[in-house]
């Protein structure tokens, strides 16, 4: 049994004053449910994926995706949270009642609107998102936890300060393709590697660009059961899927060894039956640099330590063998939480279906790794989707 994308949307990231948490996701939900030609009627049910956690007031917003059309009054309504992977979350979530029987048409919504709180405020509430007890209590804030991630790969594989520049400027210049992205702007290999005014490390050793955007941005998907694609004019099938979580504290595990990551991409890969060397692009959830180096290394594609030279050689650029993070990444694109996950699966269909327009990859992709994850490798969802018609 298998579960499918019928269709989608996607709102621009950035700074959005114009629009609140309610306009967000009702734009986006009518957006999927108008791409699919489908009425809000058929939706069986709608899952939302929101971290919040205090940047808007609204605690109880499931039901605002019903703003979006009256037909979805009476579909049971759940908002999912799971950090950065609430998106996934509410995916995999309606993934599963659909797999289950209790639903053959689900709305999956991702939202999040981060910028009506100060920057201080929303350090906090991200913060808050670690194992708070040991580290955000001891003022350790994510940029602090993922600077620590990559001075202990430093210690053990040599000074990469100069791949995590270059993973920055990789996706700055994908960035520029993406009218959806934050940042469409290509800083540039030098000025991502050099400390400057601009530029100023965060936590040492990252700078400013290692650190993905604090952004509004809402993405909407629509699933059915494999059954009903022939009803819509195209479908991507979710052919594998897979959730790891691991520890909350970093103190109890090893997080440069990104493990629980490895274990979401084993599993996945193995249950769509295809090697990471079968996909034809990945993205990635590079909330920091650090973390799509780790990747690299997670999804098989290099052996520990040696993520950089999937740089040297071009395998992830745009034009080599797995193109990661055409769309920018979290890096450019940028990241309002709740959003982060569904978006990467939208853009992941729009490529295997022809429709990414400037970003579209040439020769027909045809398998696609999405990997969103929560916290310091905490929460790990790892898809593999490919173009079921």
């Amino acid at each position: 049994m298998s579960v499918c994308i019928v269709g989608w949307s996607h709102s621009p990231f950035g700074r959005l004053d114009a629009l609140d948490l309610e306009a967000l996701i009702a734009t986006v939900a009518q957006g999927a449910l108008t791409d699919a030609g489908l009425a809000g009627a058929r939706v069986d049910g709608v899952w939302l994926g929101q971290l919040n956690g205090g940047f808007v007031p609204e605690i109880f917003a499931s039901s605002l995706v019903m703003q979006a059309d009256p037909g979805l009054r009476w579909a049971p309504a759940t908002r999912v949270e799971n950090a950065c992977a609430s998106g996934a979350a509410a995916l995999y979530a309606a993934a599963d009642a659909i797999e289950a029987g209790r639903a053959r048409i689900a709305l999956v919504v991702g939202a999040e609107k981060m910028t009506a709180v100060s920057g201080v405020e929303t350090t906090r509430i991200l913060g808050n998102a670690s194992y708070v007890r040991e580290e955000a209590a001891a003022g350790l804030t994510f940029p602090g936890i993922f600077a620590q991630m990559a001075q202990a790969y430093f210690e053990r594989h040599g000074d990469h300060a100069a791949t995590l520049a270059r993973i920055a400027a990789k996706n700055h210049a994908n960035g520029v393709r993406n009218p959806f992205a934050q940042m469409r702007k290509d800083l540039g290999f030098e000025f991502c590697n050099t400390v400057s005014e601009k530029n100023p490390l965060i936590a040492a050793p990252l700078r400013k660009t290692d650190c993905s955007l604090v952004s509004d941005g809402a993405a909407a998907l629509v699933l059915c059961h494999e059954s009903l694609a022939a009803d819509f004019r195209r479908a991507v099938r979710l052919r594998s899927r897979a959730q790891v979580n691991d520890y909350l504290p970093m103190s109890r595990r090893d997080a440069v060894s990104f493990e629980g990551p490895r274990r979401a991409w084993a599993q996945a890969l193995a249950a769509a039956g295809c090697s990471v060397n079968d996909l034809s692009f990945a993205e990635v959830h590079d909330c920091f640099t650090i973390a799509e180096l780790l990747s690299y290394e997670a999804m098989g594609l290099a052996p520990a330590g040696q993520g950089a030279r999937l740089l040297d050689e071009g395998t992830v650029l745009r034009a080599g063998r797995l193109p990661v993070n055409v769309s920018g990444g979290l890096k450019a694109k940028g990241h309002p939480i709740g959003a982060t996950g569904v978006s990467m699966h939208v853009l992941s269909a729009m490529q295997l279906c022809g429709e990414a327009g400037e970003m579209q990859l040439p020769g027909d992709p045809t398998l696609a790794g999405v990997f969103n994850m929560g916290g310091s490798a905490v929460a790990s969802y790892v898809s593999v989707l490919e173009r079921a018609r």
